[in-house]
């Protein structure tokens, strides 16, 4: 069939241009609160102690703020400024600590006179040095763990009409948190599945992910960020928002009326440990965030029928509701995210098993999927996460298969099933397939050697859950 495949190199070079620039702007606001902190010492000590030379603050040795006995490192700033070489140094130790030594070496050599800097030719060496060491991670096993919106309140998602379902398919945070955390103790580090592949010229091309002897890719994915009606009142977090500091955070309704802001799902949870762990994370990665339609997105009600009165599925109270806000604020919130390296898939409009749907029922599903979801995730979303797990073709190839051929043709090239006791995927120049791992309580109860390879499951399986869990 003649298709007009779309995307190009351009497309991945701007998003790793995004993701290196978050890191960037990261780096200069921690640089920043640094100098004002050091700079409110400085000015308490002297205003409560005087200028005696017995109670100058001293500061630590090789901190920003630290002079005496020390290499000039660049132009002397004034007034406890940080020189341009300093911040420089500063920013490549935080790019080299995410793995992009290739970016702190660029960085430093942009300084002026870098070459007569001791600092910094010696920084450049050891960088130059420890990039020797690394080794290149083989694609075809990579390992991608996945997991849907978390629990919170245990007693209400327990306790609910959907508690079999929850206890199923669902993670509680403190689960979440102590798997990121030994993931993290056992070697794992995060990468994009674009880091995997990208595509130059019309086709994918493999990627090369250099990490140290010892550490271990995987992708991760959060299935369904959508904050579903029926969840409310369930113990979950019911959309995601940009806080004051500019990371993404959650809000919750809670039994009381209220709504409170705090980090209740897997996007600020992750975005809080990488922050404290920057090499878990290889140059800036994120997870991806699997979208469907039919309830809105990211807890935003976007979709049509909350603003066509004549919808079969339409409710009184969705006449409190500004559509277009609704789906500007989306759009808001999806570029921040995607800006500090978060990705998107389709995950259906909806939630369709593609596996058994006839191609035109497909057809039909994507299309409203393409229409009303991927304008708010900027257009141009390549990754598709399958329904229910279930792909489209068996593990052979898509050779002869008109679903992936229709799946390519509006801009298709990576596609992750749940069907998988190890790593396995599947590169072609046309497409990347990917099986996933799920990291819920019906694998943590009936297959915990399946995780084993992640984190020890007895230490990390909620005892709030009833059990036994349901079988599937």
């Amino acid at each position: 069939m003649d298709y007009n495949y779309r995307g190009s190199r351009q497309r991945e070079l701007r998003r790793r241009a995004r993701r290196r620039k978050a890191i960037r702007n990261r780096i200069i606001v921690t640089v920043i609160l640094v100098i004002v902190l050091a700079g409110v010492i400085f000015a308490a000590i002297h205003f409560l102690g005087g200028s005696n030379d017995e109670d100058q603050v001293v500061f630590p040795s090789g901190s920003a703020s630290s002079t005496e006995g020390s290499e000039s490192t660049g132009t002397e700033g004034t007034g406890g400024e940080v020189s341009d070489a300093d911040t420089a140094l500063a920013q490549a130790e935080q790019l080299a600590a995410s793995y992009d030594y290739d970016g702190a070496i660029a960085l430093l050599q942009e300084v002026p006179d870098y070459e007569s800097n001791t600092a910094i030719t010696d920084a450049i060496a050891g960088y130059e040095e420890t990039k020797s060491t690394l080794v290149e991670a083989d694609i075809t096993q990579i390992p991608h763990i996945f997991f849907h919106s978390l629990i919170v309140d245990t007693d209400l998602a327990f306790s609910s009409n959907m508690a079999d379902n929850y206890n199923q398919v669902m993670t509680t945070v403190d689960e979440f948190n102590k798997i990121i955390q030994q993931m993290y103790e056992n070697g794992y580090v995060l990468v994009q599945i674009h880091d995997m592949a990208y595509e130059e010229n019309g086709e994918l091309v493999k990627g090369s992910i250099m990490l140290p002897p010892g550490k271990k890719p995987f992708v991760l994915s959060v299935d369904d960020v959508s904050y579903y009606e029926y969840m409310e009142g369930h113990g979950f977090a019911t959309k995601i928002i940009i806080g004051e500091d500019g990371i993404p955070t959650c809000e919750m309704e809670m039994e009381d009326g209220t709504t409170q802001t705090g980090a209740f799902d897997v996007v600020p949870l992750l975005e809080q440990f990488i922050a404290e762990h920057p090499d878990f994370s290889y140059q800036g990665a994120r997870g991806i965030i699997a979208l469907t339609g039919y309830d809105g997105i990211l807890g935003y009600r976007t979709a049509p029928k909350y603003g066509d009165p004549s919808d079969e599925n339409y409710k009184d109270w969705y006449a409190t509701l500004d559509v277009e806000e609704e789906r500007e604020q989306a759009t808001a919130v999806a570029a921040r995210m995607e800006e500090l390296g978060w990705e998107f898939a389709s995950h259906s409009w909806g939630h369709r098993d593609m596996g058994e749907a006839t191609l035109e029922n497909m057809k039909t599903d994507m299309q409203k999927w393409l229409d009303q979801v991927n304008p708010l995730l900027g257009g141009d979303t390549d990754i598709l996460i399958f329904p229910k797990g279930t792909d489209i073709g068996s593990w052979r190839s898509y050779d002869d298969n008109e679903k992936f051929d229709y799946l390519k043709s509006v801009g298709f090239d990576y596609y992750c099933n749940v069907d998988s006791n190890q790593p396995w995927v599947q590169f072609t120049s046309q497409y990347l397939r990917q099986a996933r791992i799920n990291a819920d309580g019906y694998e943590m109860y009936y297959h915990k050697d399946k995780l084993s390879m992640f984190f020890d499951v007895d230490s990390v399986f909620d005892s709030a859950r009833p059990t036994p869990v349901p079988e599937m």
